[in-house]
């Protein structure tokens, strides 16, 4: 039966299978590594081309949503996700990992403008809904690592693709059971603005790009490197894919209530001061985990997890809060081509400082220097009171005319 309470189960179920595609190959190349007796430094930028499409495609889904249907283009992305991971799963030759993830990464790319789109269409209070789904999408990065260590361990490298792919197939036909398509979306402004004018738009905007792209880089290379990270750091701990899975997943799922609270701080806070404090805890969370070992390595790893995931709802929230519905899907994936496209550095640049003598200490260092570059942008964004005194200026305006 059709209805319509069926709708955000299943963009957070989106969202839930949309990180974990995206992630299955970073704990499984560590077995793909000693079966074909290849490096890693070698291995992951096979994934680079995933990572593109999922910035690139982003603008163009968000434009079919908008012009086409999102509800469509939600069902194609649930369908043409699994069918993507079938084909990776079937490789035979690196050059077959690549083209699959790249088939991945573009039909993931669906996801955030269209879904993300969907949920702020009108929830009550907007910060709880992204933080809720935002809870969703870490547990499928958590759920990535466990999943695709233990699928490596007990059924090969293949199965880590498969299974994920089964289960996407099967998502997109209870979508289409069980949620109506809401219809084509309503224009309610012809302005891409509420209540600001185009150069108090153009600021916020600028902001947000900036924190976007630091945070971005920031949100790949944490998530694309903690794997090998705990593989080099932990193997006190342990020394198992499925060990490597389990504690990686443990740090996603703990730090993934961090967007919850980011929800709840968003309803309550203005996003300047949040924005400013994710930042501050960024810097040295990072600065840390560049030489820790063991169990200080895996603590640092959880509180720096919390910050990272902290920022994802924030950036999401002023597009819901200043941009008109008509226009969500297209400034979001605006949005997400920057955030996921300029993130598409973080495959290479994890490979290139892997080599140095350094290593991971290298990596953790750059993106602390960029989390300064989230705190620096979130200086310049306008406070709650500038805000109203802008929609004060602006309605005097309107009344002198």
């Amino acid at each position: 039966m059709n209805d319509r309470r069926w709708l955000v189960p299943f963009l957070n179920l989106g969202h839930l299978l949309d990180h974990l595609a995206m992630l299955v190959f970073p704990t499984a190349v560590l077995a793909l590594g000693a079966e074909w007796d290849r490096p890693y430094s070698e291995l992951l930028p096979l994934a680079l081309g995933g990572f593109i499409a999922f910035g690139a495609f982003a603008i163009p889904a968000g434009w079919l949503a908008d012009h086409w249907s999102r509800y469509r283009t939600m069902a194609i992305f649930f369908f043409g996700i699994g069918a993507s991971l079938f084909v990776t799963g079937f490789a035979r030759e690196p050059w077959h990992i690549a083209v699959g993830l790249t088939l991945v990464g573009a039909f993931a790319a669906i996801y955030h403008p269209v879904g993300i789109a969907m949920l702020v269409a009108a929830p009550e209070k907007m910060g709880r809904a992204l933080g809720w789904n935002g809870l969703w999408g870490n547990l499928g990065l958590a759920f990535a690592a466990l999943l695709t260590g233990a699928l490596v361990d007990f059924a090969g490298w293949r199965a880590a693709f498969f299974v994920p792919g089964v289960l996407c197939v099967a998502a997109g036909a209870a979508f289409l059971a069980l949620v109506r398509d809401p219809g084509r979306v309503k224009k309610s402004s012809k302005s891409l603005g509420l209540h600001v004018d185009a150069r108090m738009m153009t600021r916020i905007f600028a902001i947000m790009l900036v924190a976007t792209a630091c945070g971005g880089i920031i949100f790949n290379s944490t998530t694309i490197a903690m794997p090998k990270v705990f593989d080099e750091r932990l193997a006190a701990l342990t020394q198992t894919n499925f060990g490597i899975g389990a504690l990686v997943a443990g740090v996603y799922a703990l730090a993934a209530f961090a967007q919850v609270l980011m929800g709840t701080l968003i309803d309550r806070f203005e996003l300047r001061r949040l924005m400013i404090a994710i930042g501050l805890v960024q810097i040295p969370m990072l600065y840390l985990a560049a030489n820790l070992q063991g169990w200080a390595m895996l603590g640092a790893a959880l509180l720096m997890m919390l910050a990272v995931f902290g920022q994802i709802p924030l950036n999401d929230a002023i597009v819901g809060r200043y941009v008109a519905d008509e226009y969500r899907a297209r400034v979001l994936g605006v949005r997400y081509v920057v955030s996921l496209g300029v993130a598409a550095v973080a495959v290479p640049m994890i490979a290139a400082l892997h080599r140095t003598a350094g290593g991971f200490s290298n990596v953790f260092l750059v993106l602390a220097v960029l989390a300064a570059g989230v705190w620096i942008s979130a200086l310049f964004f306008p406070t709650r009171a500038a805000l109203a005194a802008h929609r004060d200026k602006l309605a005097g305006a309107a009344a002198r005319a």
